[in-house]
């Protein structure tokens, strides 16, 4: 592992150079990998699995139309790559289960018993695990239990790996009953493009996971753009110019400048007024959102996430309250805006990132 000092913490991580392809390769060179479930981080595991030459296979209920179609379109073969969920774990020698975690709770007592002794279980979030006593997935001994876990979505895994970037992703064994459990961890998490690896913990996955995404990846990121936008509207601004000032010009511009070279970067290439403005109110912000991420990060670690999610998820009409949930969101005046500000980026710019993906895309799958 390499050694990287984190603004003085030292961190071991694990690097494409020192476990290259060629040895995860050799290291999965007799293994079946049967991914559970074509939805969110089964396709792109998946895909990227099999493009980087490893022996893949899917299970996938057929009473989920959608994604039984996407996998056939995607080129997995009814009867030959393409099984229902039992047939498939008991093919694989190694079983990513990627369904949701709630429907992780529901599979378990079928998957269980489809796992042979030296097999490898292995999961993409430490939910299933952690929460034991309200999901009920206890694996059995005589099997790997690991965690591959991508820091984005799973259309980013494939996206960044189409690219050439990989993405970031954290690592755990739970279980080593066979002595290869951590080689085997490692392997696939290069086989599915991850720039780097760093270890965690189950329980540290998912502790910060649930509390990321509740928080400054989505929860709060969206909650603060409508709160701006909603100031902005009722003092006289137009949709354009409050949508513009609130996203667009944070997702087009400044959060790239981030990306590159860190927000303090961001920040002295941004103008003095910018500058100072940003400075003075950061404090306050966090001041008045920590107490909640307090509350958040507490509220994951008792489980009463847990048990919301379980509990609203598991609903037989989930989805459809789902989808009414998001067409609030959708057909908003902030978000309709954005639809039509969308349509107004260059076209031929979009036109040539198309093709360019899709070419990738198709020299990667002949």
């Amino acid at each position: 592992m390499a050694v990287i000092n984190f603004s003085g913490v030292k961190e071991k991580v694990v690097i494409r150079k020192e476990f290259p392809m060629t040895r995860a390769r050799r290291v999965l060179k007799k293994e079946t990998i049967a991914i559970i479930g074509y939805g969110v981080q089964g396709p792109a595991q998946a895909l990227n699995l099999k493009d980087n030459g490893f022996n893949v296979i899917i299970g996938q209920a057929k009473a989920f139309r959608n994604d039984w179609d996407r996998a056939r379109k995607d080129g997995w073969v009814p009867g030959k790559t393409l099984f229902d969920v039992e047939e498939a774990a008991r093919r694989g020698t190694i079983v990513q289960f990627l369904v949701t975690d709630a429907a992780q709770r529901i599979l378990w007592p079928k998957l269980k018993k489809c796992l042979d002794p030296g097999d490898a279980l292995y999961f993409s979030h430490g939910f299933s695990i952690v929460y034991k006593d309200q999901t009920g997935v206890i694996p059995p001994e005589g099997v790997d239990v690991i965690m591959v876990a991508p820091k984005g979505s799973g259309t980013s895994v494939r996206r960044n790996f189409l690219s050439g970037a990989g993405i970031n992703s954290s690592y755990a064994v739970f279980q080593d009953a066979t002595g290869r459990a951590e080689e085997r961890c490692l392997a696939l998490g290069i086989g599915i493009g991850s720039g780097y690896l760093f270890p965690t913990t189950f329980q540290n996955e998912v502790y910060s996971d649930l509390t990321g995404e509740r928080g400054v990846l989505m929860g709060a990121l969206a909650g603060i753009m409508e709160a701006q936008y909603d100031v902005l509207r009722k003092n006289g601004h137009s949709p354009s110019e409050a949508f513009n000032e609130t996203v667009e010009e944070l997702t087009q511009s400044l959060i790239r400048l981030v990306d590159e070279n860190g927000m303090d970067w961001m920040y002295s290439n941004c103008s003095a007024t910018a500058q100072r403005g940003a400075l003075d109110w950061k404090p306050k912000f966090k001041k008045a959102t920590l107490p909640v991420f307090k509350e958040l990060y507490k509220s994951v670690k008792s489980g009463k996430e847990t048990r919301r999610v379980i509990r609203s998820v598991g609903k037989s009409n989930y989805r459809d309250v789902l989808g009414k949930e998001l067409a609030v969101m959708g057909n908003s005046e902030m978000w309709q805006t954005g639809a039509a500000v969308r349509k107004l980026r260059p076209k031929e710019k979009a036109r040539a990132v198309t093709r360019k993906t899709r070419g990738v895309a198709g020299r990667k799958a002949n």
